[in-house]
């Protein structure tokens, strides 16, 4: 197993994406804290994989939750090797002047400065184990974004810029960092996405713009995740890996 031994976190763990990443390290050996805005949903799925995964209730924006967060990882586990800043948020498809500044800090608040609360409380715990990989979920809206979704494609391409930039820093410290572009998804936000009910006529125009002809899955972004988690990648820092099917070609 391609984990064997290592401990993940994984935030928005309970569904979607982050759901599909929590499968896919327990299946390759990790053990994984399961971490979600929705407690309940996150101990369901914790339950579902025994002593290889524990459910934490945890707001990614407030740096009181991250912390305990990852302190509830290496309690439970006895330390941390892989940390996942899946859990995002998006407004709905619609004209940038109408998005309210509630909504935009909170996009800003959980796509980019849960990124900088999870480094603080997660790399000293890296250091201890001799290095690390953190793997953040952004989006092709990063690099080829669509109208109607600025201010979350804004979100994404900070996730990109930090990426790298966190990748050059933290080199030293033997601490990977990389990330994940998928393109429009099958996930609970994709009416969001798309600014309107979720019909075959709607999915087609998106679909359209895809070369490889259909969304996202989970298990496409849970095969990335798991090949930046593995030691086998251990000279891969600095990326974006657009698992896209084309759109960005």
């Amino acid at each position: 197993m391609r984990l064997q031994g290592k401990v993940a976190i994984v935030t928005g763990g309970a569904s979607g994406f982050g759901l599909g990443i929590v499968e896919a390290f327990v299946r390759e050996g990790a053990q994984v804290l399961v971490a979600d805005l929705n407690g309940t949903a996150a101990e369901t799925v914790a339950a579902g994989f025994s002593d290889r995964a524990k459910a934490f209730a945890c707001d990614v924006s407030r740096k009181a939750d991250v912390d305990a967060m990852v302190a509830a990882a290496v309690s439970a586990f006895g330390g941390l090797d892989i940390m996942v800043n899946n859990a995002g948020v998006t407004h709905r498809n619609q004209p940038l002047l109408d998005v309210g500044e509630d909504e935009f800090d909170r996009i800003y608040a959980v796509n980019v400065k849960a990124i900088y609360l999870s480094t603080l409380a997660c790399v000293p715990e890296m250091e201890k184990r001799g290095g690390g990989s953190i793997i953040t979920t952004a989006s092709t809206a990063g690099i080829r974004p669509r109208p109607g979704l600025t201010w979350y494609n804004g979100s994404k391409g900070a996730a990109i810029t930090l990426t790298k930039s966190m990748a050059a820093e933290l080199a030293p410290k033997n601490i990977r960092v990389n990330a994940i572009n998928p393109v429009i998804g099958e996930t609970g936000m994709l009416e969001q996405f798309m600014g309107s009910p979720d019909t075959p006529e709607t999915r087609a125009k998106f679909v359209a713009g895809i070369p490889l002809g259909r969304m996202s899955r989970p298990s496409d972004i849970a095969n990335a995740a798991v090949f930046f988690a593995d030691p086998a990648s251990e000279f891969i820092t600095g990326v974006a890996l657009e698992v896209d099917g084309g759109r960005c070609v």
